[in-house]
């Protein structure tokens, strides 16, 4: 089984193993994801859309389309909020969109609440 396997980046071992998704070392105890033969696998992955369709990317500007409640916070975030500078991330539950809101400070939002602006 250890032939197919590639052998650990940090120190060379042949003998690692497949744990879940990810491939182990037993001798330096190092984990790492195994490398996708496909280039492209990784992008077609990281596609995430806004409530109307578009396709969003780090540093864009979106528009929050609905009244968001804040835990912690007596007032929300209203419909037309402009948030400025989003990075896509793999957050809590479906939450993909990790920014800064003016007057609520850093938070994650869900792609289906807001529209490329």
């Amino acid at each position: 089984m250890s032939e197919s396997l590639p052998p650990c980046p940090e120190c060379s071992s042949e003998y690692t193993y497949q744990m879940g998704e990810l491939l182990v070392c037993p001798e330096c105890a190092h984990e790492w994801e195994p490398q996708s033969e496909d280039p492209d696998a990784g992008a077609a992955e990281r596609l995430i859309k806004d409530a109307v369709g578009n396709v969003l990317n780090d540093g864009d500007t979106v528009t929050v389309i609905k009244d968001l409640k804040v835990k912690g916070s007596p007032t929300s975030i209203k419909v037309g909020t402009k948030v400025r500078n989003i990075r896509l991330v793999d957050g809590v539950g479906d939450h993909d969109i990790d920014c800064k809101v003016d007057g609520f400070g850093p938070m994650q939002l869900k792609s289906s609440v807001v529209k490329k602006a």
